[in-house]
């Protein structure tokens, strides 16, 4: 019997160490998994920023299929000075067609990211500016790996298009960034913000999950207990 008691005793102890341990990542996978819920995932996204494109008549569209050769996959989109084909090819290249007749459109300007971010935008804030940023140097709302414009609006967001085919590849507002930034804090990977498998978060989570079980266990044999001793 003293043995028993010896055992739950040292049993409560790694319980406590363990709930000293694991207690501060606990408390912030809640308090990061409550804002992330805190809206709707389609307004995180920026669904309602952005705007509707104009529907595209395929009367007279021209496909300039001497001029693609091999392609991986091809899209037609609709962009501000009309119709475009997107062509991405198999050493990832992407580039786009004007599907009025067929000529190779050139990589975006400042003028045109300003055109395609004030069409794709349905927000109420005013542009303030346009900026462009390399493959190797991507904002941390974007991390790709590929040329961009980026165009900031007054209420926070962000308007990101592919510089070599003016596609807009995201819309980024304020409330995203919170957003992301508590999903870095959540995955314990404030860096990339891309890695929810590596040792630190399995370690803490596993340590949580026997700092759970060794309660429930504790919960168990103490309510156990109480009856005994009411009987």
């Amino acid at each position: 019997m003293m043995a028993r008691q010896r055992f739950m005793q040292r049993f409560a102890k790694w319980h406590i160490w363990l709930g000293w341990l694991v207690g501060v990542p606990i408390l912030m996978w809640t308090v990061t998994g409550l804002v992330m819920v805190a809206r709707p995932i389609e307004e995180v996204r920026g669904d309602h920023l952005r705007a509707e494109p104009a529907l595209i008549e395929a009367e007279g569209l021209v496909f300039p299929a001497a001029k693609i050769g091999t392609a991986s996959s091809i899209a037609l989109i609709q962009q501000v000075d009309g119709p475009a084909w997107i062509v991405s090819e198999p050493d990832g290249g992407r580039f786009r067609y004007s599907a009025r007749d067929g000529s190779l459109i050139p990589p975006l300007i400042e003028s045109e990211a300003r055109r395609i971010a004030e069409a794709a935008y349905a927000g109420e804030g005013t542009l303030e500016g346009v900026t462009y940023f390399p493959e190797d140097v991507s904002p941390m709302d974007l991390r790709a790996p590929f040329a961009a414009w980026q165009a900031h609006y007054s209420d926070g967001t962000n308007v990101y298009m592919r510089a070599s085919t003016g596609e807009v590849v995201a819309i980024r507002s304020a409330w995203w960034r919170v957003f992301d930034f508590m999903w870095g804090l959540h995955i314990m990977d404030l860096q990339e913000r891309e890695d929810t498998s590596h040792p630190i978060l399995i370690i803490f989570a596993a340590l949580g999950v026997i700092g759970s079980l060794l309660g429930c266990i504790l919960m168990f044999r103490r309510r156990k207990a109480r009856i005994k001793a009411r009987t």
